[in-house]
């Protein structure tokens, strides 16, 4: 029974180790991040000029099934404050439904006015978004390409805001920060926002500001088409055609500038179902991302500090991995602490990574909850959140875990969007959508049981004195308790 008991000490605590180096990691990026922002900014770069030829740009929309938003999409984009002779809409319309005839009025209606406007279809939809957005490339006119998924509301002078930065030879692309629209919608939006302002700040601004890689978002952001081409172009071998491009474009020599001030509103997944589709594409897509770049990484002539760096960025998603790792070993050595001699005074070392993190994340969203209120509030509202994202994360651990299996071990699937259903305000009311299409999977079940495991722990624990994993598993099963509930509750949506 003790070889037991330390083969599941070792795997915890190289999990826990594991897990401790990307915190640490993301406070080197914090440390970039802040560097950025006690520099004095140059306000006058970003000023549009009109001298000579306006530059040409082509907007690409790839779009499936958007019925709900697609109107809403094409009516923001015709109001961008660019000369509209100097900019082309292309909708890459893979849809099936209804959606193929609104976008087919809305061209007719745009081009009545003199918009530079099609509808793009395909007769098979090959390789998904990255597919589309590869096949529409022999009909891009533009020497840059704006890209906005079917829930995005850029401002009216984005184009004004990003072109500019072309200037710069070596600048590839651009990229805006993502806002959210229908972020106080629910907990589960709440939740959402409040880990995507940490990569659309402290990451994204902090690993450009230390020179490290970083990325295209698949959206809201704009490219130099030469940049595309010299990569290579659009490939559909992973679920993240973005994260691939973006790392095969800096590996040529291309530069990615992230313009942090520059935000672009989008649609937040409001219910369960449609997060975890979401979470399972992006983790799995940054597996089989990390598998396919990472051996160029390593024997390119980046510097070794950058190759980590691009390491830990391409292999994000299996933290989860770890993270499930971490809670199921810890049950079981409840029974052992005594035994192994094990000292929480060691294991107090690790609180360091959790102190890192809690820095990352008070940071990435202070700004913007203090511009809602009072820094007391701010503070407040913060540390209510942050348990709340942590057991979140936890109880999609096991879920996000598969997709980083699926994804480093080869298992091909389809790419599965997120449905947008024009959710933005509290008024809007969620409603039964054919887009939704849901059954009781097997990995909720699991969720649900380990729920129980968990909440076994925390019994446990308290019953032998073992006091030392009780808040650990007490989020666990708060975590993995949420996750099984809004799971089997929101069924009630598809059809």
């Amino acid at each position: 029974m003790e070889i037991v008991g330390y083969v599941l000490l070792g795997g915890y605590t190289l999990a826990l180790i594991y897990v401790t180096v990307y915190c640490f990691m993301q406070f080197h990026l914090l440390f970039h991040y802040r560097k950025h922002h006690a520099k004095p900014k140059n306000t006058n770069v970003e000023n549009f000029e009109y001298e000579g030829e306006v530059p040409f740009v082509t907007i690409q929309l790839p779009i499936f099934n958007e019925k709900y938003v697609i109107e809403r999409l094409i009516d923001n984009i015709a109001s961008l404050d660019y000369p509209k002779d100097r900019y082309e809409i292309h909708i890459l319309d893979d849809s099936t439904d209804e959606t193929l005839d609104i976008v087919k009025r809305k061209v007719e209606e745009y081009k009545a006015k003199g918009y530079l406007i099609e509808q793009v279809l395909r007769k098979k939809r090959t390789g998904f978004k990255a597919g589309a957005l590869r096949d529409a490339m022999n009909r891009v006119q533009g020497e840059f390409i704006a890209i906005f998924d079917a829930d995005f509301l850029p401002t009216k002078d984005f184009l004004k805001r990003t072109i500019p930065y072309f200037k710069d030879k070596n600048v590839g692309v651009v990229q805006s920060r993502w806002e959210h629209i229908n972020q106080e919608y629910s907990l589960i939006t709440r939740l959402q926002a409040f880990q995507l302002n940490v990569h659309f700040s402290v990451e994204q601004q902090g690993r450009e500001s230390g020179d490290y890689m970083l990325q295209f978002n698949g959206t809201a952001g704009v490219w130099r088409k030469e940049t595309i081409d010299a990569a290579g172009g659009w490939e559909a071998d992973t679920l993240t055609e973005d994260l691939d491009l973006s790392y095969r474009a800096q590996l040529k020599g291309w530069k990615i500038h992230y313009l942090e001030e520059l935000g672009s509103p989008a649609e937040l997944p409001a219910e369960m179902n449609g997060l975890k589709s979401q979470q399972f594409r992006w983790m799995k897509g940054g597996a089989e991302t990390a598998k396919k770049i990472l051996p160029t990484v390593w024997n390119s002539n980046l510097g070794f500090t950058k190759k980590i760096h691009a390491s830990l960025h391409l292999m994000n998603s299996s933290v989860f991995l770890f993270v499930f790792l971490l809670g199921v070993f810890s049950v079981p050595l409840i029974f052992f602490t005594k035994a192994l001699n094990m000292n929480g005074n060691f294991y107090a070392f690790f609180l360091l990574s959790l102190m890192s993190i809690i820095a990352v994340y008070f940071v990435a969203n202070n700004n913007e909850y203090n511009s809602r209120g009072s820094k007391l509030m701010s503070f407040f509202r913060f540390f209510l959140l942050f348990p709340l994202f942590l057991a979140l994360s936890m109880g999609l651990s096991l879920h996000n875990s598969v997709a980083v299996l699926q994804g480093l071990f080869g298992k091909k699937t389809a790419f599965v969007r997120t449905p947008k259903l024009n959710i933005k305000t509290l008024s809007d009311k969620m409603v039964v959508s054919n887009y939704l299409k849901y059954d009781v999977s097997f990995i909720t079940i699991l969720e649900g049981l380990l729920a129980c495991y968990f909440l076994f722990g925390v019994y446990m624990g308290i019953k032998t004195g073992e006091s030392m994993f009780v808040l650990f598993h007490l989020l666990l099963f708060f975590g993995y308790a949420a996750i099984f509930y809004y799971s089997i509750k929101h069924l009630r949506y598809s059809t």
